[in-house]
């Protein structure tokens, strides 16, 4: 029984001396701010499908179709067909993780990712206001 008394006994005087207040020495006037503060940075990728603004190439469609058009080097003569690339727009419009889906060999998967990070910066996607990655899905039609 004693044990258990004492037990309890600490147990109270811990909480009274847990839960006091710690001020500024300087002046009792000034508030406790703590130092560290919790910056929360999402790195949620979103689908195009589901988002608010979607992000688009500097100049919309037809200047990323001319980009792609100038820049893309067929790898072998009478080669046509479509190169299928996914790739991440990041918060600050660079593109990241850039891969290829389907491609129709002879190295137009290279050339797709190599052309693909000769792009300029886009115009992020935007969610609920603010600015998001997005995974972005598109063809690369090779003449």
């Amino acid at each position: 029984m004693k044990k258990f008394l004492l037990l309890i006994l600490i147990c109270f005087i811990q909480s009274i001396y847990s839960q006091k207040e710690t001020k500024n020495k300087n002046s009792d006037s000034i508030p406790y701010i703590p130092v560290h503060t919790v910056v929360e940075e999402t790195t949620d990728i979103y689908n195009v499908a589901g988002i608010e603004v979607r992000p688009e190439f500097p100049g919309g469609q037809e200047v990323l179709d001319r980009f792609l058009k100038d820049n893309y080097k067929n790898p072998k003569k009478d080669l046509k067909g479509k190169v299928y690339a996914t790739f991440i727009i990041e918060k600050d419009g660079s593109l990241s993780d850039i891969k290829t889906i389907r491609d129709l060999g002879f190295g137009t998967k290279e050339e797709a990712i190599r052309v693909l990070k000769l792009s300029p910066k886009w115009n992020p996607g935007k969610q609920n206001e603010k600015v998001v990655r997005v995974l972005y899905a598109m063809p690369i039609v090779v003449n």
